[in-house]
C-alpha cells in the first residue's frame, strides 16, 4: 500500500503528528510512506526509518513571489505520479487539502472538526474527529479511519522514541553534556511572544536548580535572550544547532523545560523527561502528559476556537511551581537513562 501524509508545518505539528508512523508500520508493514513536507521543517523527518520519501514544497514562498506557484504546481503534480493509494491531510487547512488532492485520493477531518471549514470540501473521504480533541489523538483517529485500522492507543504511552540523527550530530552536542550533573536543557523561543516564559523568571528557576544548564536558541532576538540568562546566572548559551543536533542533545537531557513550541516537544518524541509551560493554549490539547512529560498552565480555560495571541497568562506563572515539579522529575525515584 502507498501511502502519502501531507503534514506541511509547523515544527511541534509535524513532531505531534510523526508518531502514527510506528502505529501504521505495525499493522501495515510493507506500505510505502511518503511524507510531503515545507522543506525548512524537513530535516525533522531526517532518518526515519519509516518514511520511504521526504517531498519537500515551499509554498511558504508564495507570499513573496505569486509566480513560485507554478514552480510548486509542477513539483506536486510529480509527485502526484506517485500512484498514492491514500492521501492522508493531518494538517487540515485549505492548503494542505489542495496540497493532497494534486496527489491523488485523499482523506481528511469533515466540516465539523476542522478549523478552515472551506477546505473538507476538496477531501474524497471525510471523518469526524473533534476539533478540541487532543492533537495527538486527532491524528491517531485519522488516519485509523482513513486506513481502516485499528490502532491500539494505549499503545502510546510505551512508544518508540521516533526522531532520528546520527553520530556526527551527536559529536557535536557531546562536549555540552556533563555526567556528574543534570543536564537540564532550557528552550527559550516559540513562534508567539505570548508563549515565551520571561527571561527573568528562567533566572529564578536555574538559580534555584543544581545542574549543567544548557539555553537554546534559534533567532537573534532569541540569542539575546540566553545572553541575558547566561550574565544572570551559572547557565550555559549554546551556539546555534540545526534540527537534527537538536534531536542529538535533547536526547542526552535529563529534563526540558520551556513552552509550547517545537523543540520542547522532541523531549515527548524522544522519551525524555519534560515541563512544557503554557499561555494562552490548551495544555490538554497540545500536549500528551505522561508521568515524565508534565504541563504547567495558567490554570485557565482556553478555547482551541478562539486563541489570543495577547494574552501574556504565561508571564503570570510562578517560577517556584515549576522548580517543585522539576525537583520532583529529576531526583524523585525516576531513572531518567
Amino acid at each position: 500500500m502507498k501511502i502519502a501524509i501531507v503534514k506541511l508545518s509547523a515544527l511541534g505539528d509535524i513532531v505531534h503528528a510523526m508518531v502514527v508512523l510506528q502505529f501504521i508500520k505495525k499493522t501495515l508493514p510493507y506500505s510505502q510512506i511518503d511524507w510531503i513536507v515545507e522543506e525548512c521543517f524537513a530535516s525533522v523527518l531526517d532518518y526515519n526509518p519509516h518514511i520511504d520519501s521526504v517531498l519537500c514544497v515551499d509554498l511558504k514562498a508564495l507570499k513573496k513571489d505569486k509566480l513560485r506557484f507554478f514552480t510548486e504546481l509542477k513539483k506536486l503534480k510529480k509527485y502526484g505520479n506517485n500512484s498514492y493509494d491514500i492521501v492522508i491531510d493531518l494538517q487540515g487547512l485549505l492548503k494542505s487539502a489542495i496540497v493532497s488532492k494534486i496527489l491523488g485520493t485523499n482523506a481528511g477531518f469533515d466540516k465539523n472538526s476542522i478549523r478552515e471549514k472551506i477546505a473538507s470540501p476538496f477531501y474524497e473521504k471525510t471523518f469526524f474527529v473533534p476539533y478540541t480533541k487532543n492533537v495527538i489523538m486527532r491524528n491517531l483517529d485519522l488516519v485509523s479511519l482513513s486506513l481502516d485500522i485499528e490502532i491500539n492507543k494505549d499503545n502510546l504511552q510505551n512508544k518508540e522514541a521516533f526522531l532520528f540523527f546520527t553520530e556526527k550530530d551527536t559529536e557535536k552536542t557531546r562536549p555540552f553534556i556533563k555526567k556528574d550533573q543534570k543536564n537540564i536543557v532550557h528552550i527559550l523561543g516559540s513562534s508567539w511572544e505570548s508563549k515565551i516564559y520571561p527571561k527573568e523568571k528562567f533566572v529564578e528557576i536555574i538559580e534555584s536548580l543544581e545542574g549543567n544548564h544548557l539555553l537554546v536558541w534559534g533567532s537573534s532576538k532569541e540569542k539575546a535572550y540566553a545572553s541575558y540568562i547566561e550574565e544572570h546566572t551559572s547557565a550555559k548559551m549554546l551556539p546555534e544547532m540545526h534540527l537534527n543536533e537538536l534531536k542529538a542533545l535533547i536526547s542526552k537531557a535529563d529534563l526540558v523545560i520551556g513552552g509550547d513550541s517545537g523543540p520542547t516537544h522532541f523531549a515527548w518524541a524522544l522519551n525524555r523527561p519534560s515541563i512544557t509551560i503554557f499561555g494562552p493554549t490548551p495544555s490538554s490539547r497540545n500536549v500528551l502528559e505522561t508521568k515524565i512529560n508534565r504541563v504547567i498552565d495558567c490554570g485557565q480555560k482556553v478555547d482551541p476556537l478562539k486563541l489570543d495571541k495577547k494574552d501574556l497568562c504565561i508571564r503570570n506563572i510562578d517560577p517556584d511551581k515549576i522548580v517543585t515539579l522539576a525537583k520532583e522529575l529529576l531526583y524523585e525515584g525516576m531513572d531518567n537513562g
